[in-house]
C-alpha cells in the first residue's frame, strides 16, 4: 500500500472533484464517518457544510483541507466492507479518526485506490499538525497495516510505481486512446510541479513534447480578454484536435494566474542552472562540426537537453528554447545570452561553414600535382637530419668591443 497525503485551502474544491467522479461513474463514496446522518441522505451541501462548520472554528488557519490517497497493487481486489475498514484504521492511526471525514472508491486507474477527505481542525478548535506527517505518523501506520490486513508491501514491489491522485501520463498522448480530460490532467500533474518554466512559451515547449498545448486564444477572444487559459491536445504536426478544456476545470486548477505566480517563482529558481545547457551547447561546437541548428539539436538531445526551434511559416528560425530534462528547467534561449539566441547560433553555425571550407580548401591545395612539385623544391629534398642541424638565421654582426684594432702599415719613405 501506498499512503499520499496532501493539503489545500479549499476543501470545496477536493469535494467538488471526488462528488463529479461519482456522477459520472468513475468513484463512489462508500463511507461518511461522524456525520450527523447516514450516508445515503448526505448531499453536496450537507457535506461541505459539515467540513465548512469543523474549519470555523480555527479561522487562523487556512491550509485545513486534507486529502489522502491510498492505492493497493493492481494484483490486489478487496471488497468495500475491507476497504473502509482499512481506511477507519489508517486515519486513527494518524490521528484523524475523531475528525469528519468521507471515504470515496475510485474506479479511473490501473490499481485499486481509495481518496479520503477530512480536515485537520479539532473539536477544541485546535488544529492537527501536518508537519512531516507523513514520515512520522503515515509511514509506521502504513507498514503496520500491511502485516494486519496481509497486503502487498511497497518495499517487497520490484518496480515501486508512484502513485499520484490522477494516473501521471508518461508518454504522448494520441487523441481518441484515451479520456482526453484525464490523459491532459496526467500531463498537467507531471509537468506543472516538476520543471521550472518563467514564461507560457517555456511552458509550452515542455507540454508540446506530450502532445498538449496550454493556449490563451487571440488578442480578441473572449478567452483572452477575461485572462481565460485553455489546454488542447495537438497532434503530431502541432494542430489541435479534439475540444479544448478550461484550465478551471482540472482538480489543480492551471489557471493563468496561478500560472503566473509559478513564473515568478521559478525564474528565481532556475537561475544557478543556466551554466548546464550553456556548457553543454559550447561543447558541442567545441567536439563536432555543427553545421546546422537541427544538427546542434540532435547533439543536446543525446545530453537529455530538448532544443525547441520556433521557426516562421517561410522556415525562418526566429526563436530558440532549451528544455533541460536533468535539471528540469527551461530557458527562452535569449536569456542565456546573445550567443545561445536563435541570431547568435546561426552566426556560429555560418563559422563553422567557413572554416571547414577553408579546412577544405587547404587540403585541397595539396593535390598529387602540387604534392610533386613542392617534392622537386631543393627545401624538401634536404634530409630531415640537415634540417634539424643546420642554421636558420644567420647574422654578420660582431660587437664593436670584439673587433681586433687593424694595425697601421707605415709606407716605406714616409
Amino acid at each position: 500500500m501506498v499512503a499520499i497525503i496532501k493539503t489545500s485551502n479549499s476543501v470545496q474544491r477536493i469535494l467538488n472533484y471526488n462528488e463529479i467522479k461519482g456522477k459520472e461513474g468513475k468513484a463512489e463514496c462508500i463511507s461518511a464517518i461522524n456525520f450527523p446522518l447516514e450516508l445515503d441522505r448526505l448531499n453536496f451541501t450537507l457535506k461541505l457544510n459539515r467540513f465548512r462548520k469543523q474549519a470555523s472554528l480555527n479561522e487562523n488557519v487556512k491550509r485545513n483541507a486534507v486529502h489522502i490517497s491510498l492505492n493497493f497493487d493492481p494484483s490486489e481486489n478487496h471488497s468495500k466492507e475491507k476497504l473502509n475498514e482499512i481506511a477507519k484504521v489508517y486515519m486513527d492511526k494518524i490521528g484523524f479518526g475523531k475528525q469528519p471525514y468521507l471515504i470515496y472508491q475510485h474506479y479511473d486507474a490501473g490499481h485499486p485506490h481509495l481518496h479520503v477527505i477530512t480536515n485537520n481542525i479539532q473539536r477544541d478548535g485546535k488544529r492537527i499538525d501536518l508537519h512531516l506527517l507523513g514520515i512520522r505518523k503515515s509511514e509506521p501506520a502504513r507498514k503496520e497495516i500491511e502485516e494486519v490486513f496481509r497486503l502487498v508491501k511497497a518495499e517487497d514491489r520490484k518496480t515501486r510505481e508512484q502513485f499520484s491522485l490522477q494516473l501521471i501520463a508518461t508518454q504522448k498522448i494520441e487523441y481518441g486512446k484515451a479520456e482526453s480530460k484525464k490523459a491532459i490532467n496526467g500531463v498537467l500533474n507531471k509537468v506543472l510541479f516538476e520543471y521550472k518554466y518563467s514564461s507560457l512559451p517555456e511552458l509550452n515547449a515542455v507540454l508540446n513534447q506530450y502532445n498538449v498545448h496550454a493556449d490563451r486564444g487571440t488578442e480578441d477572444s473572449r478567452v483572452f480578454k477575461n485572462n481565460g487559459l485553455l489546454y488542447k491536445i495537438i497532434d503530431k504536426n502541432s494542430k489541435p484536435v479534439g475540444v479544448p478544456i478550461k484550465a478551471s476545470d482540472f482538480y489543480s486548477k492551471p489557471t493563468l494566474k496561478f500560472l503566473e505566480e509559478k513564473f515568478k517563482i521559478n525564474e528565481i529558481k532556475k537561475q544557478s542552472q543556466k551554466s548546464h545547457v550553456k556548457n553543454a551547447v559550447r561543447m558541442a561546437f567545441f567536439n563536432k562540426k555543427i553545421i546546422s541548428p537541427e544538427k546542434l539539436a540532435d547533439c543536446l538531445a543525446n545530453q537529455g537537453i530538448n532544443m525547441v526551434l520556433r521557426k516562421s511559416k517561410d522556415g525562418q528560425l526566429y526563436g530558440i528554447t532549451y528544455v533541460d530534462h536533468k535539471t528540469q528547467c527551461v530557458f527562452n534561449g535569449s536569456s542565456l545570452g546573445k550567443d545561445f539566441s536563435a541570431k547568435g547560433i546561426l552566426e556560429r553555425c555560418k563559422q563553422s561553414i567557413s572554416y571547414n571550407g577553408k579546412h577544405q580548401n587547404i587540403s585541397s591545395s595539396l593535390s598529387p600535382e602540387n604534392t610533386q612539385n613542392l617534392a622537386s623544391n631543393e627545401y624538401l629534398k634536404t634530409k630531415p637530419i640537415e634540417l634539424l642541424m643546420r642554421t636558420e638565421n644567420y647574422n654578420d654582426y660582431v660587437p664593436k668591443h670584439l673587433k681586433q684594432k687593424k694595425k697601421r702599415k707605415l709606407r716605406r719613405g714616409i
